[in-house]
């Protein structure tokens, strides 16, 4: 995997041996941050990744942009491989890791808004679901703020029912879920 896009463009993100960790793939985060780029300024924002894994996405961010990405992922292994690629980038001072699951995270009481919060759960992992519930419920998006889901196609009823909406974008298996107020 590689940075796509800005100041850390054609940097390698390295990503754990586990099947825990689903990729997302260029082709899916290529055509969320071109939307994303015409939908908010990146410009000193401060961004979630949640479920993040590698960091793949939320180091996207950072490399357009973003003053700072807040990371949660539970998995000590991964964790520690998420921090190597912010330290690859020397990074660290505009990141943080929070190592708990993004449904803990989600009930916190934040102080922080986020204008963008990026979630790339596992496909079948459906706690999702009350993560959303959650985020929305608790007001850590920006009221401005986007907030981009993917799914699998294999999801999309259960995502429609709980999400009470539709996928705004498909890109071959992949949905993309988006919330705003």
């Amino acid at each position: 995997m590689r940075i796509i896009g800005g100041k850390f463009k054609g940097r390698v993100v390295k990503f754990p041996k586990s099947n825990l960790v689903r990729p997302t793939t260029d082709k899916v985060k290529e055509s969320l941050f071109n939307y994303l780029v015409h939908s908010i300024d990146f410009e000193d924002i401060l961004v979630l990744d949640l479920y993040a894994g590698s960091g793949s996405l939320g180091l996207e961010a950072l490399s357009r942009g973003a003053a700072e990405v807040h990371f949660v992922e539970k998995d000590y292994n991964v964790s520690r491989i998420l921090k190597e690629n912010i330290s690859s980038l020397n990074a660290d001072q505009n990141c943080k890791i929070f190592k708990m699951d993004a449904v803990r995270f989600s009930r916190m009481e934040c102080k922080q808004k986020y204008q963008i919060i990026l979630a790339d759960p596992p496909f079948f992992k459906n706690d999702i679901h009350k993560v959303v519930e959650n985020v929305m419920s608790n007001r850590i998006l920006d009221d401005d703020g986007l907030m981009l889901v993917e799914r699998s196609i294999q999801t999309k009823t259960e995502d429609e029912v709980n999400f009470k909406c539709g996928a705004f974008k498909r890109i071959g298996d992949s949905l993309i879920y988006q919330f705003k107020y």
